[in-house]
């Protein structure tokens, strides 16, 4: 049903081509009949200097009307390629673009008219007249669109409705700030489009950094140093779109799934909560965790490893160690290895939402 759909606008479509096309021809053949007498005249009066009022009629007329038609017709297809991309963008906007756009060129208009009317007074030159009239209303236009548009979060035909896509926008949380594994991220160029930093982000992270206890407000300094790094070199845009989401008094990471709704954007945090929350709301995340596990290295029963033992783990045989991703291995028997390095065999591995984990026994010594 889609496609027959598809087809039939497209059909459409390519007939008011074809009309539009045949009624610029038809017009450039009547404009060229008309035009053909004073044409052979002054063709005339070039070649014998004498003034020709009467010439064959009737059959001199049709290559001037197939003339016409020739002319007008490939005008009217360079206007169809020159209209169609405005066209198929006037397709794609909101119907609430469209209002603004309507009511915003009808104010204009209508404000412009008194102005109008003070300018039709004054005496001066028809052409500047002209010049004037159409530089007044249009912008007064203009004037009334960007109204109408800085005000698009309170329009009532606006009301429910995310705004549109810019080019992939990234709204970055407070964890994934402090994190610091952004910025190589996006210096990676895995992370493309314009990064954002909500107001509210960047004050939780200014009262993390004023804390009174030095583990915080270590954190919160990491993470300011992070963000001037990244506004020195990327482009980085901070508290400009954060009236889409006003303060509401519902916590920051609410505010910023708001603001990721209203802004159509992605979120990119390592904020498990905030990952699910974000989910439930219908929100793209990009989770940096998640990316990381996906990069580490797959490891298969049988390989070896060498590791540091350097606690025990849950049961009361077992030992733990890490590798140099932050991976954990679960080592058998290992309790009694602790603060040891050694050689161990991979029996199985289990990935978890805190990430991957490894299964290893301690090889035999020969």
């Amino acid at each position: 049903m889609a496609i027959r759909r598809r087809l039939f606008v497209w059909n459409a479509r390519q007939y008011g081509r074809t009309a539009f096309v045949l009624v610029f021809a038809v017009v450039g053949a009547i404009l060229m009949t008309k035009a053909e007498r004073p044409i052979l005249d002054a063709l005339y009066r070039l070649a014998t200097g004498d003034i020709q009022n009467k010439l064959p009629p009737s059959w001199e007329v049709v290559p001037f009307a197939l003339l016409g038609a020739l002319i007008s017709g490939f005008i009217g297809n360079l206007l169809l390629n020159v209209v169609d991309p405005l066209v198929g963008r006037w397709d794609r906007m909101h119907t609430g673009d469209k209002v603004t756009l309507f009511l915003g060129a009808f104010a204009g208009i209508v404000m412009s008219v008194p102005v109008l009317l003070l300018f039709e007074a004054i005496n001066i030159d028809a052409s500047y007249k002209v010049l004037g009239i159409c530089a007044l209303t249009l912008g007064f236009i203009i004037i009334a669109i960007y109204t109408l548009t800085s005000m698009a979060d309170i329009l009532p035909w606006n009301r429910g409705r995310p705004m549109g896509r810019r080019s992939g926008i990234k709204l970055l949380d407070t964890n994934v700030i402090i994190d610091g594994r952004i910025y190589d991220v996006v210096r990676s160029g895995f992370l493309d489009g314009q990064i954002y930093v909500p107001g509210f982000v960047l004050d939780e992270l200014q009262y993390i950094a004023d804390s009174h206890d030095d583990l915080r407000r270590q954190r919160g300094r990491r993470g300011l140093d992070v963000l001037r790094h990244m506004q020195t070199d990327f482009n980085l845009e901070v508290r400009i779109y954060d009236k889409y989401a006003p303060d509401l008094g519902d916590g920051v990471d609410a505010r910023l799934v708001r603001l990721a709704k209203s802004m159509g954007a992605d979120i990119v945090t390592n904020d498990f909560n905030l990952n699910r929350v974000a989910h439930v709301e219908g929100v793209s995340v990009l989770n940096i965790n998640e990316l990381a596990n996906a990069l580490k290295p797959v490891l298969l029963p049988g390989e070896e490893l060498r590791v540091a033992v350097i606690r025990e783990g849950r049961e009361p045989h077992q030992g733990v160690g890490y590798l140099d991703d932050g991976t954990m291995i679960v080592i058998e028997n290992g309790r009694r290895l602790i603060g040891d390095t050694v050689d161990v065999a991979v029996t199985s591995a289990l990935q978890t939402n805190a990430g991957r984990m490894i299964f290893a026994r301690p090889k035999a010594r020969a």
